[in-house]
């Protein structure tokens, strides 16, 4: 079992990219399978890019919970030990099972 440790990030914080910004607006878990994944939303926005404006919703997957806030780091923020969804089957479930309750354009794994 690869584990890892995923440090938990402040919400609606607005983040600057080449061509916009995204912002991570939401932080939950959903049961599946017996087993807690965490996930985020986030939203990122194209503002001055050369082909135009626009937009887009995804969900972040760090992976499993395996101990859910178990330490906090030097810079005060949480710090959850996961283990990272690596199965291409196991992903697409998850995928669907976020698309179904969340209005996202898609989902990455950590």
């Amino acid at each position: 079992m690869n584990q890892a440790e995923y440090v938990h990030q402040e919400l609606n914080h607005e983040i600057a990219a080449i061509g916009g910004y995204y912002v991570l607006v939401q932080e939950d878990w959903i049961p599946f399978e017996g087993r807690a994944i965490l996930y985020l939303i986030g939203h990122a926005a194209f503002e001055t890019t050369c082909c135009g404006t626009g937009g887009c919703a995804y969900a972040l997957v760090p992976g499993f919970v395996v101990a859910w806030k178990h330490r906090t780091g030097q810079d005060g923020l949480a710090i959850s030990q996961v283990e990272p969804i690596t199965d291409g089957d196991v992903r697409l479930r998850v995928r669907r099972a976020l698309t179904d309750r969340e209005p996202v354009h898609q989902v990455l794994f950590l």
